[in-house]
């Protein structure tokens, strides 16, 4: 595996070669620590897109690509160490991989007028642009996911989940407290008992939760779990006997990682997912043909195609597409920062688009817009099947409930405008 910490650079960049534009981006990553077993595959898949680009396409829109990589052991600290560090290199766009991390950069980056590219994570809030110019945390967010976690319990009771008892088990951070309040707004539409079991880091130590969980009996349970936090839960729910379709995770608890070890009895378990679980993509040809196999890959090249190498491929993804749109709105090729923020908000994501990148049908179509930087927030549930191996995605993608949701944002977003002295704006 290749260790690249303050400077790694993705492109076929020499320092003897004559100066030209480049397009900065960042990878603040975890390699190391109690979550690198899942850092690695998303980070492999990130850092490998960008190399694709560049080695098939030369770059974006002509300009070379640099990736400078920091290893954060996703400890907040040393994540703000990281950017600290990089700011000054011109990077375009940050991308923290950590909720902790992410409130501590918000308001450096705003001051600083960068980019926050907080996908499926971060602070939800920053869904509204008017408040977080410059954050953005499309295609979906934690209200999102609990939301639609919810309306999956709802789906298979036929509509009706009053008097059911839900367990939330949470990772004890900001991260996994952020669905509380949604899943409690929820249960006074929908009439079902809330537990919330904390879990604190970084995991291995559940059984007073699992023991509580048997004592009472929740009808389900959701997870907010990540790093070694997920698999053990779901050794725990297999000693107890938990029946593997009521326990639902989300989508970062939702990948090989946390299933495996489990075995057969993992069977049925099942996770939040906001793209594709699988690899039935012609864009993995590419990956293998200008990456892998030219000795080119981030990593081993063995987490290809798995759930989190997927996600970290769709976040490089959205970013360099969002950089594309910046080149066309600002008419040239060497991007600026505030261009970069520019292109975010203009972000469209169409199905054709998604075919044209080898991607058809890897994620639902969305638009980013000022008001919204969060996007359509659609959310589909997947399952495990330990002896085919393989995640499979067993629901439609849907929206979450946008009259619970909303007045929560607007609260929140509020609130912090009021803090820091901030008034909506779209100008």
């Amino acid at each position: 595996m290749k260790k690249k910490l303050l400077s790694a650079v993705i492109a076929g960049f020499m320092a003897a070669t004559p100066v030209m534009a480049e397009l900065t981006f960042s990878a603040l990553s975890y390699r190391t620590g109690a979550y690198g077993n899942n850092g690695i595959p998303f980070a492999d898949g990130y850092l490998d897109y960008f190399t694709l680009l560049q080695e098939r396409d030369g770059g974006i829109g002509g300009e070379s690509i640099r990736v400078i990589e920091c290893e954060t052991a996703y400890n907040t600290e040393k994540g703000v160490e990281c950017y600290e560090a990089t700011k000054g290199e011109g990077v375009l766009s940050y991308s923290p991989l950590s909720t902790g991390i992410t409130y501590q950069l918000i308001p450096k980056a705003t001051a600083d007028g960068i980019a926050l590219h907080t996908m499926g994570y971060g602070r939800t809030s920053a869904k509204n642009g008017q408040i977080f110019r410059n954050v953005f945390n499309f295609p979906a967010n934690y209200w999102d996911g609990a939301s639609v976690g919810i309306k999956h319990l709802l789906d298979i009771n036929n509509g009706d989940i009053k008097g059911k008892k839900v367990a939330l088990v949470y990772h004890n951070s900001a991260y996994g407290k952020e669905p509380i309040r949604t899943l409690e707004e929820l249960s006074k539409k929908h009439g079902y008992e809330l537990m919330l079991l904390p879990v604190d880091h970084p995991g291995q130590e559940q059984k007073s939760q699992w023991l509580q969980i048997r004592r009472e009996k929740p009808d389900y349970v959701l997870m907010w779990g990540w790093g070694v936090m997920n698999p053990v839960a779901i050794q725990e729910a297999v000693n107890i006997r938990y029946p593997m379709e009521n326990f639902i995770g989300v989508w970062w608890s939702g990948s090989e990682n946390d299933v495996l070890p489990a075995g057969d009895k993992a069977t049925g378990y099942k996770a939040l997912a906001f793209h594709a679980v699988n690899s039935d993509f012609p864009i993995f040809d590419d990956i293998k043909k200008y990456v892998v196999d030219t000795g080119k890959a981030a990593g081993a090249g063995d987490q290809v195609g798995t759930v989190l190498y997927n996600r970290g491929m769709y976040n490089a993804m959205l970013i360099t597409e969002a950089a594309r749109k910046a080149q066309e709105i600002a008419g040239k090729s060497n991007i600026s920062q505030a261009d970069m923020i520019k292109g975010f908000e203009a972000l469209e994501m169409t199905d054709a688009r998604m075919e044209e990148l080898g991607l058809g049908g890897f994620g639902p179509s969305f638009s980013v817009s000022c008001e919204n930087h969060g996007g359509d927030g659609m959310v589909a549930v997947a399952q495990w099947d330990a002896g085919a191996a393989k995640w499979s995605i067993v629901s439609d993608f849907q929206a979450s409930d946008m009259s619970v949701i909303q007045p929560l944002i607007d609260e929140d977003s509020g609130a912090f405008a009021a803090e820091n002295n901030l008034s909506p704006n779209c100008s």
